[in-house]
């Protein structure tokens, strides 16, 4: 009974939603394979073999497969399911909810999605109404392909021993679909999803000028910047920093949400955090309920005193 990973990259870096996948993989069953399809992708396929847990990394390299498209890369892992894997997972974000399905459907099976809880081998515990319910469901199907809530998992260690490295066919272009853009927001800050401490903002900042106030504290705490929806619908910030059941799940250790009153939607992306520290005028927001700390303060004279804090302790 063996496992396949699909791994998430860029060709250049392993995403680090692989290595809580591989945790979670390993609660399943020993014999792990991961699949990595990209073009020139030497160095993802490297560091895949150094992740601990892995038996072997699979490594298809073809010019179509560079842009990690689904269509392409659908048939690759119909293809490596022999009739010993009895598990195809990939993360739970967007790579993973475009890929899966179409190989679930293909299989002929159920897709068992976002899960934040192995029981058995074939129980398994999701989330369900913006995380509202945990809901265990259970699965007779020969293959289960399944998605993984990575904030659930502690990501797998790297290891200084290599796995075994195999390449693989590359099956044939399909040509239906092609990449035409990708528009990529730069930033030094960490990246959301893996971010150790994350500062939010909500429609409380009231402006696009006034959400730059978070970056000044952001930056004294090497934080990344995130955002409710609210405000990412009043244009205050672009929706690549979205938390929530819409936007992106974080579980950083520290999460700060200001100006945020706490719409389960936004809740649903961020409760998993260690410690939650809440700013908002209003004492009745739901916010309050969920943060370790709150603070009832206008937000525009709390953020300045906070930020000054911060000078002093680190002179």
């Amino acid at each position: 009974m063996s496992i396949l990973i699909i791994a998430e990259h860029d060709n250049h870096t392993l995403s680090p939603s692989v290595l809580p996948t591989v945790t979670a993989a390993r609660q399943l069953g020993q014999d792990i394979s991961l699949l990595v399809a990209g073009y020139h992708c030497e160095a993802v396929a490297e560091a895949s073999a150094r992740i601990e847990g892995v038996s072997r990394v699979l490594v298809a390299d073809a010019a179509h497969y560079q842009d990690g498209l689904a269509e392409e890369l659908t048939p690759l892992v119909i293809q490596q399911v022999n009739e010993t894997v009895r598990f195809v997972l990939a993360p739970s974000s967007t790579f993973g909810k475009n890929l899966m399905p179409r190989v679930a459907a293909l299989l002929d099976v159920a897709q068992i999605s976002d899960i934040v809880r192995i029981q058995s081998a074939d129980t398994f515990v999701r989330p369900l109404y913006a995380g509202n319910v945990l809901a265990t469901v259970q699965s007779h199907d020969p293959i289960k392909v399944m998605t993984i809530r990575t904030t659930a998992f502690e990501p797998a260690k790297l290891v200084t021993t290599a796995a075994e490295q195999i390449p693989v066919s590359a099956t044939p272009m399909i040509g239906r679909s092609i990449l035409l853009d990708r528009d990529r927001s730069k930033s030094d800050r960490p990246e959301l999803t893996t971010a150790r401490v994350v500062v939010s903002g909500g429609r409380g900042l009231g402006s696009a000028e006034n959400f730059r106030l978070l970056e000044v504290l952001a930056d004294k705490l090497g934080a990344a910047i995130g955002a409710s929806r609210a405000a990412v619908d009043a244009g205050f910030i672009s929706n690549d920093h979205q938390v929530g059941q819409t936007g992106k799940v974080v579980a950083p250790e520290l999460y700060i949400a200001i100006g945020i009153s706490g719409a389960i939607q936004h809740l649903a992306g961020m409760k998993d955090s260690k410690v939650i520290v809440a700013i908002n005028k209003d004492p009745d927001a739901p916010i309050f309920e969920m943060a370790d700390y709150g603070l009832v303060a206008d937000l525009f004279q709390a953020l300045p005193e906070l930020t000054k804090a911060l000078d002093t302790l680190n002179s």
